[in-house]
This record gives structure tokens, sequence and C-alpha cells, in this order.
């Protein structure tokens, strides 16, 4: 059974830094290009960033030269190492495999994790 667990969210202060971690059962991480997504109260679910093959990242706007994707396929994690953290980046957060146009795979996302950024 595909299982993604994440953690790592907490809350921080504006220009802090923090260390998304998913943890991949029922599949290999190796096997799929990740993803990250978040929900910001009252607005919709949104594509975050993405690692395709080894070395291939892309990022929205917003969070370019900020947030760090990344993988370690032999413990089947995905990261998302977020720094200079800004108010707007407060929102629930959960990774995922992406297919097409960063778009997610799974419909089930499960309770993610809460970052929230103080200012």
């Amino acid at each position: 059974q595909v299982q993604r667990v994440e953690s790592g969210g907490g809350v921080v202060q504006a220009g802090g830094s923090l260390r998304l971690s998913c943890a991949a059962t029922g599949f290999k991480v190796s096997d799929y290009h990740m993803g990250w997504f978040r929900q910001a109260p009252g607005k919709d679910r949104e594509f975050v960033a993405a690692i395709r093959w080894e070395t291939q990242t892309d990022y929205i706007d917003s969070v370019k030269g900020r947030f760090t994707i990344s993988r370690d396929n032999a413990l089947n994690m995905v990261y998302l190492q977020m720094n200079m953290v800004k108010p707007e980046d407060t929102a629930v957060y959960w990774c995922n495999a992406v297919v097409g146009v960063n778009g997610r795979l799974w419909d089930d996302w499960g309770p993610g994790t809460q970052v929230t950024v103080s200012s």
C-alpha cells in the first residue's frame, strides 16, 4: 500500500529555516518523479517543488532560491529544505509523486505537516 508520511513542520519566525521530510512506504521514490505541494488557509492546494530523475528540480517562482528539494533513494525519503521562510509560506505541506506538468499522481493526501511562519 502506497503511503507517504510527512514530518518536520512547526512554527518558525520569518527568515528562519525548516526541513520537511517525507517517509515513503509501499513504493520506491527512485521509481517516480517526486514533489511537494501545499495548501494555505483559504487557498487551493498548489505545487511547490519537484525532483525528476536525480538532479532535475523545479520550483514555483515564489520559493526559488529559498527552498531546495532532494531525496535519498537508499532511505526512501524526500526532503524539502526551507530557508528564509516568509509568512506566505504558512500552509500544510504534502509530498506526492509528480506527473505531467507538476500534477500529483495519488489522490490521497493524509494529514501532511503544518508549517506556520510568524512575522
